[in-house]
This record gives C-alpha cells, structure tokens and sequence, in this order.
C-alpha cells in the first residue's frame, strides 16, 4: 500500500481540508510550521474532521481535527477553531524539539519524522530511527503523515 495508500487517503480528504486552508496556513506560517504538514496530521488523525463524533475521536479521548489527547492535555478551542490548530501544532513543535535534543545525531528529516512519530504515541517511545514506528498506530504513522503532507504540498498547502 505505502505511499499511494497514504495519496489516495488525502485526495479524498482534499475538500473537507480545503474548508480549513487559510486557517492551516495561518496557524503553520505564525508557528514556523509547514502548512503541509498541519493537513497531512488533520488527515490522519480525523480525516479532516470526517471521522469525528461531535468533535471527539479515539473513543473520546481524542478532540478536533488534530485529535488533541484529553488524558495528556487540557483541550483548547473548538474542534475545527484556529485555537485548536495552535494547540495541536504546538505540541508537534515541541515534540519535535524533543526529539531533536534527544537525538542530535539524526538528519533534520529523520528527527522530524521522529517528532510526528512522538506526536502519535509519545517521544518515550521514539529510540532508533530504524524502527521510529515501531508501535504507532498502524505501525506507519510518521510514514503516513509525510507522505499525506507531500500530496497537500502538491496542492497548494
């Protein structure tokens, strides 16, 4: 499946994401993020809100289009508010952050791709690179998102 698994998933995604565009843009340009990358999560985690009940995923654990965790983080915004997307991609910085102090031996992709891996299943689990996702859901989630963030770059996000 891989990477046209992951495209086919976030062409499909593309008009709901669409609705979201200039607030995606807005919150990745003020917090140094690729907006890419925000939608290539948002379609992952929530399917660009289409796999949401009232706002809540992951047997409502999980809120908004980022799928913030309630049990880590005290929830911020409406599901699909510009204030939500701050929170969801500020805690991706600082995972990323993590990860980058963690392993400051790895490529700037290499720790970014450990820093999505941390933002799915927590950056104490992230140990060799060879293995970043190892027990993410799926066993592909840094994979996944990137490739999704590649397809959303194509089309203008």
């Amino acid at each position: 499946l891989g990477v046209r698994a992951s495209e086919e998933m976030a062409r499909m995604d593309l008009g709901r994401m669409n609705n979201y565009k200039s607030v995606i843009r807005k919150v990745g340009n003020d917090l140094g993020v690729d907006p890419a990358l925000i939608a290539g999560i948002i379609s992952r985690e929530s399917r660009a809100g289409n796999a949401l009940d009232d706002g809540w995923g992951d047997h409502g654990n999980g809120w908004g289009l980022m799928q913030v965790d309630k049990r880590h983080h005290t929830i911020v915004g409406a599901w699909n508010s510009e204030e939500h997307l701050r929170q969801g991609t500020g805690i991706l910085v600082n995972f990323i952050k993590t990860i980058q102090k963690k392993f400051p031996g790895w490529s700037k992709e290499q720790q970014l791709k450990g820093g999505i891996a941390a933002y799915n299943f927590g950056d104490r689990n992230v140990q060799t690179y060879e293995r970043v996702d190892v027990g993410t859901t799926g066993g592909d989630y840094s994979n996944d998102v990137v490739a999704r963030a590649q397809f959303y770059k194509k089309n203008d996000f």
